[in-house]
């Protein structure tokens, strides 16, 4: 072998975990930025790196590491090496990665810092694109797929982390968009911002892209290391198991955080706390949809997806975005042997002329189509109220659920009392004197509330399998997950469904 040849050829295309000149770098650290080579080395475990494609010059790095001892696949796009650009090569190394990830069955993360296609690679450029897309479809539900947004990522581009499990955000460092500004300017002649368009919080809160955003790169690489602990490594692995280090806790106080009065808001994010190992839960798209709550947390120290109603915002109803978000996570579980605890307490769909020329109908069927086919074991506990199509939506018995609970003070039925004793008594009403109507509707909507409203003829008919104290909730949950552990459920044979998209 020619030595002296070798070594000049790696010295010139040495540059798989080098950077950008000094000028570059000293760019991005004044824009609070990392480098791709120090975001590896604060995120995965020291000295875990094993690089691949070293010499396939490009700007970004792959290869695979180990964080808290677990491996995991990785790519770190490089912005001081021709601004993170994608070219040929580039794309290449990512779906090569991509591809040793499914085979060896652990997560794939992406650091995403890129300005986008390389322009003098034409349609080299949009192909390499095109071919990390349909790998991100490809493995979807057999590897987790975690994006980190680190800094631009504008265009075509943004349809990879869409397609991923998990978008993770910075504030004031990272942007997403289809077009950005300048285009909008020229075009559609508005002015705005990168970060007005596309910063971390227009994605948290009302585009609902970002499932986490962080305030600084250190604080999202320990958000993406408590993500991974509530994920297996692939669909066919087990879930990660945590030590529990307290004794059992209890749930006595439950009854005292849902008002009896059924149209008082309070804060679901405490029920779930009393109910899970403590300190547990990890919310998800906090800030998008906040009338419906998503996260992992964890029972007995096992992974379990919570949804639940969320009284505080829209008195707990379901909209078009909450069904989305829902359904979304709901389906993320399932491909992920993730259990389901739904907990319930929602009036119905929110009504609204906007709401249905948006197209309720299609995106509430979403939320019953996952609910349908998720095969995991799924448990729901009705706290305070459950109505109309809302109590078939949200994890019912004929939607799949293998146990459900609920409290003794519940109430289950296709409307309310007023609503219903107005539709089923308004004309007679409103033929009395007003001083005698107000009497006799309270008398009437109280004749429906006992006869209808309360649980004991949905648990009589076998819609719920137990009417169950609150102090009693975390005892009957875990015993519930135990029991369901093993679950196996066989679909129909069939290519796939036709999902309302």
């Amino acid at each position: 072998m020619n030595l002296q040849l070798y070594d000049a050829w790696l010295i010139r295309n040495d540059h798989g975990l080098g950077e950008g000149t000094q000028d570059k770098v000293a760019r991005q650290h004044a824009s609070g930025k990392y480098t791709a080579l120090e975001r590896l080395n604060l995120l995965l475990d020291p000295e875990s790196f094993i690089e691949f494609d070293r010499q396939a010059t490009s700007a970004v790095i792959t290869g695979f590491g180990t964080i808290d001892g677990r491996q995991v696949a990785i790519y770190a796009q490089d912005f001081t090496i021709k601004g993170g650009s994608l070219d040929k090569r580039h794309a290449e190394k990512i779906c090569k990665i991509m591809d040793k990830a499914a085979a060896v069955g652990c997560p794939i993360i992406g650091m995403i810092d890129s300005g986008g296609a390389r322009i003098d690679q034409g349609i080299h450029a949009l192909a390499g694109y095109g071919s990390i897309f349909k790998r991100n479809a490809q493995y979807s539900g057999v590897i987790p797929q975690i994006s980190l947004i680190l800094g631009p990522c504008a265009g075509g581009a943004v349809y990879s982390p869409a397609l991923t499990d998990f978008v993770i955000m910075v504030e004031q460092i990272s942007q997403m968009f289809i077009t950005g500004p300048q285009v909008i300017q020229e075009v559609m002649h508005q002015t705005i911002t990168k970060e007005a368009l596309g910063g971390a919080q227009v994605h948290a809160a009302a585009s609902g892209v970002a499932h986490l955003i962080s305030p600084t790169e250190d604080a999202c690489f320990t958000t993406v290391k408590q993500l991974l602990a509530f994920l297996p490594s692939s669909y066919c692995d087990e879930l990660p198991v945590a030590i529990l280090s307290t004794a059992e806790q209890a749930s006595s106080n439950l009854a005292s955080l849902v008002p009896s009065n059924k149209q008082q808001a309070y804060n679901v994010i405490t029920v779930i706390g009393a109910i899970v190992d403590d300190a547990s839960f990890f919310q998800l798209q906090e800030h998008f949809a906040p009338n419906i709550v998503i996260g992992f947390a964890r029972m007995a120290g096992n992974t379990v997806g919570i949804v639940a109603n969320q009284p505080l915002h829209k008195a707990g109803t379901i909209d078009i975005d909450a069904s989305c978000k829902a359904a979304r996570f709901v389906q993320c579980c399932d491909s992920f042997g993730v259990p389901i605890i739904t907990l319930v307490d929602t009036p119905g769909f929110l009504p609204g002329i906007e709401q249905e020329h948006n197209g309720i109908i299609r995106h509430g069927a979403k939320l019953l189509y996952a609910y349908a086919t998720a095969s995991v074991p799924k448990i729901t506990l009705i706290l305070r109220k459950a109505f109309g199509g809302a109590y078939i939506v949200m994890g019912s018995k004929e939607m799949g659920a293998d146990i459900n609970y609920a409290w003794p003070d519940t109430h289950i039925a296709v409307l309310g009392a007023k609503a219903a004793v107005t539709i089923m008594h308004g004309k007679h009403l409103a033929r009395m004197p007003d001083d005698e109507r107000h009497a006799v509707q309270q008398d009437l909507e109280q004749e429906y509330a006992e006869q209808f409203l309360n649980p004991f003829i949905a648990a009589e008919y076998g819609y719920i399998d137990a009417i169950i104290q609150p102090a009693e909730t975390r005892q009957y949950l875990i015993q519930a997950l135990s029991v369901m552990r093993d679950k196996v459920e066989r679909h129909p044979t069939r290519k796939h469904g036709n999902m309302p998209l």
